[in-house]
């Protein structure tokens, strides 16, 4: 098939991905559960809705996190330094209370592109950035722009791993559903695969491993050697992680110590590794422009390739 030709299939099955979305779109979203069954069957959604989400502070200080297990994807990006942040999306019903909330960067704005209207959650950026930001297709909700009693400093952390939000009174109009624009779809495990016990991916100065319990169905998670919990002790589990190899470059941008902040480009295409059911799948992902979802498929013959209902790490690891 040629690449027109290929290009045109993507298309069409992109179509019958949404037609099938609005099918069962009166089902409603489980909090922390993600959308629609490629099978039609059980896969839940609510049409056109707005997700949230929030810049999550991921060095040593700011762990334990809050809020970080009823996330619908978790993305996982590198920093200055080599380290790492994450950026949580909620496409339901949000937990009371998120955080530690850090700031945003470049990075964000093209990766929030492929969701429609998103809000967005963070402590704050660098001046530079301030105007791309207010000029991106999102609602941004700093403290400054967030209603008073939205964000709040509280716990034992110290400053500036202590800022809290309050997703319900950031008035950021949140409504269930959201993910369709993703790319992704959701089903039964695939035939294919290899067993995977572990999986480790490594940033310059942070490592993310990712255990499989059969008990618990779940992909547990462990970020610097530690296995991660949240704030009241739950362990942080998965049920899909895909390990996205992306190109990571420098940026114009740096921080206060003159490190580079770095730019994850998330348009256009490489290689992935989809872990599920204690599985690996080798993948591809596709996402022609910044308005796209990522898509991803069966490196062998090029097939969507389903995640496992429930929370969705990706991890961008550089190519």
């Amino acid at each position: 098939m040629g690449t027109g030709a290929g290009t045109a299939a993507r298309t069409r099955a992109r179509r019958m991905t949404v037609a099938a979305v609005a099918a069962v779109a009166t089902l409603g979203l489980v909090p922390g559960c993600t959308l629609t069954d490629t099978e039609g069957a059980d896969g839940k959604t609510s049409g056109g809705g707005r997700v949230l989400a929030v810049k999550i502070d991921n060095v040593g200080p700011a762990r334990p996190q809050t809020g970080l297990d009823s996330a619908d994807v978790v993305y996982a990006e590198q920093v200055e330094a080599g380290l790492s942040r994450l950026m949580a999306v909620y496409a339901g019903q949000p937990p009371p209370v998120v955080g530690p909330v850090r700031s945003a960067r470049e990075t964000d704005l093209e990766l929030l592109r492929q969701f429609d209207d998103p809000a967005l959650a963070f402590s704050g950026a660098q001046s530079k950035l301030l105007p791309l930001i207010s000029a991106a297709p999102l609602r941004p909700l700093p403290p400054g722009k967030a209603p008073g009693d939205a964000y709040f400093r509280g716990g034992t952390k110290p400053a500036p791993h202590n800022l809290f939000v309050r997703p319900k009174n950031l008035d950021a109009d949140l409504k269930k559903g959201g993910l369709e624009s993703t790319g992704f779809v959701f089903g039964p495990r695939p035939k294919g695969g290899t067993p995977e016990r572990e999986r480790t991916v490594r940033f310059p100065a942070a490592r993310f491993t990712f255990t499989w319990s059969a008990a618990q169905e779940r992909w547990l998670v462990a970020m610097d050697g530690t296995r991660s919990r949240t704030a009241n002790g739950k362990p942080l589990a998965a049920s899909t992680v895909v390990v996205q190899y992306v190109k990571v470059r420098e940026s114009r941008f740096h921080d206060r110590s003159g490190n580079n902040t770095p730019f994850t480009e998330t348009v256009g295409s490489g290689k992935a590794r989809v872990l599920r059911d204690g599985r690996a799948y080798a993948a591809r992902w596709e996402r022609p422009s910044p308005g796209d979802g990522t898509e991803f498929t069966t490196a062998d013959g090029g097939e969507r390739l389903p995640f496992a209902k429930g929370q969705v790490w990706v991890v961008y690891a550089k190519a």
